[in-house]
């Protein structure tokens, strides 16, 4: 397995957060009225995710 593709594998967390991170600041300013809360929720799903899709595409190897 060369370079580029091991670091391939470790971008789906970072893209879970990526993701997550700000749409979760989103919903929390809308539902919550609070920032701090939907930014901490949408971590959580966000790493949640994103450790999901990379633990799958491992299992597939």
């Amino acid at each position: 397995m060369s370079e580029n593709e091991e670091s391939k594998e470790d971008n789906y967390l970072a893209i879970g957060i990526g993701i997550g991170l700000p749409l979760g600041a989103l919903l929390g300013l809308i539902i919550f009225d609070e920032l701090a809360i939907g930014a901490g929720i949408g971590l959580v799903f966000g790493v949640t995710f994103g450790t999901v899709f990379n633990s799958s595409k491992n299992k597939k190897e």
